[in-house]
């Protein structure tokens, strides 16, 4: 079911029941998320960590010894 989909299936049941509907997913709510994750990066920084490709590096820095394991077998 998609985003759109449940929001009309939610929309028809508070109608039934007499309840407000809860507002659609708008572009504020896009906002909010980029809000979080410059958050996010900022904390990185007060904290001495890399703001950005944090995961890719770690990803490699894995991937890494997961290679040098399998060359040693």
């Amino acid at each position: 079911m998609t985003v759109s989909q449940q929001y009309a299936l939610d929309a028809y049941r508070a109608a039934q029941r007499g309840e407000p509907v809860r507002s659609a997913t708008s572009l504020h709510d896009w906002g909010a998320v980029r809000e979080l994750r410059d958050f996010r990066r900022f904390e990185a920084v007060l904290a001495g960590r890399p703001a950005r490709g944090r995961i890719r590096a770690a990803l490699t820095r894995r991937f890494a010894t997961l290679r040098g394991h399998a060359a040693g077998c």
